[in-house]
């Protein structure tokens, strides 16, 4: 039966399933910012940033779950000044009982995250993450189940994050079998008798599970099992790893111009204008792009060969240092990670099994620059 009434700790959960906390580095700050785990979600926004503009359109439309790409709370408050955009803010929210959450580096390095969102948009293929920051041991989880529990057990297994392979979900193989099992004086059987051999057709269900999550798949799956003691199995796998990073590096499908290329990643993200270093008569094949401010990893595009590097907020000694190592640099401006609003609507809406109306994407444009 499809859910209708959601708490906002479900929408922190689909989002830490899809980029879990660990991910982020260690100076951000991730997750819950202002609000309630618990409390009824009405409707959702997501927006890229949460300022006062977009907290009114909250207010308005009767939201109270924002979902953000840049946490609202980066550095600690020191005071609360009602007089400044940041108290305001932070008291419409309060007194309008709207919750704020963060996926921030998190999302960036997460897969079919912001920077392969990027990646997406600009049509590479064969893309792997520019700079890597975590590498994640998977396992397999085996468990016996009857066969009237195996679609719940599937299903706490995906809830649960566990069963994901690159775009796909709910990923798991099973085979039949029997099981046998005598219940001992003291137990409550959910099948068999009390000092008999009990002879049970079940259902072998596998899956991948990533480690960071290992705890809780199990915990999720023996609460799901009908037994009181179910059977199951952990094998640790070495021939599958999970790489994150931020930034992809990949490769257009056609060699084009920069001069091609501009008017490309112009439309695409809808920019008015952009900054570029290089030659425009320059072939364009292989291509990394990392959102947000990404001058500090110019040295990680020349490693892998990238023939032009797009991010934001580049500085101009890191240009000219770039340029003069061959590397094209295109400055799109930090504002291209507002591709993440639609991408995360269409996610959540999918995993969760939303009704197209009950999350929505903000239509306030929070970028500070404009071209005149």
């Amino acid at each position: 039966m499809k859910k209708t009434t959601w708490k906002h700790a479900d929408f922190f959960r689909a989002m830490d399933v899809w980029a879990p906390k660990h991910l982020a580095y260690d100076w951000d700050n991730v997750g819950l910012q202002i609000g309630s785990f618990n409390a009824i979600t009405s409707k959702v926004l997501i927006t890229l940033d949460v300022t006062e503009s977009v907290v009114d359109e909250a207010i308005e439309k009767g939201m109270n779950l924002i979902i953000a790409h840049h946490p609202l709370l980066f550095q600690p408050l020191k005071q609360i000044n009602m007089d400044t955009p940041k108290g305001r803010t932070v008291q419409k929210l309060i007194k309008n009982d709207i919750t704020v959450y963060a996926s921030h580096t998190n999302l960036d390095a997460a897969n079919n995250g912001v920077n392969d969102m990027l990646a997406t948009e600009l049509k590479l293929t064969h893309t792997t993450p520019l700079v890597p920051v975590y590498n994640e041991k998977n396992y397999k989880v085996v468990i016996y189940v009857p066969e009237s529990h195996i679609e719940k057990i599937r299903q706490a297994f995906a809830e649960s994050g566990a069963g994901y392979i690159g775009n796909y979900s709910h990923c798991t193989f099973q085979s039949p079998g029997q099981g046998t099992f005598k219940p001992l004086e003291g137990t409550d059987p959910y099948i068999g008798e009390q000092d008999k051999i009990t002879y049970v057709d079940e259902y072998k269900i596998e899956t991948i599970v990533p480690e960071s999550i290992l705890s809780n798949v199990v915990k999720s799956i023996l609460s799901a099992h009908p037994y009181e003691e179910p059977a199951y199995d952990i094998y640790p796998l070495e021939n599958k790893t999970t790489n994150f990073g931020i930034g992809r590096i990949g490769n257009l499908t056609e060699p084009t111009t920069l001069d091609s290329f501009i008017k490309t990643v112009k439309t695409q993200f809808q920019l008015e204008g952009i900054r570029i270093s290089g030659n425009k008569d320059k072939k364009i094949k292989r291509v990394a792009i990392l959102g947000g401010s990404g001058e500090k990893y110019v040295s990680h595009a020349m490693r892998k060969k990238a023939d032009v590097y797009i991010t934001g907020d580049m500085t101009f000694h890191i240009a000219q240092d770039a340029a003069e190592m061959g590397l094209t640099v295109i400055d799109a401006g930090h504002y291209i990670e507002k591709v993440m609003k639609y991408y995360t609507k269409q996610k959540l809406a999918q995993t969760m099994e939303l009704d197209k109306d009950f999350i929505e994407v903000s239509e306030i444009n929070t970028d500070p620059f404009q071209f005149v």
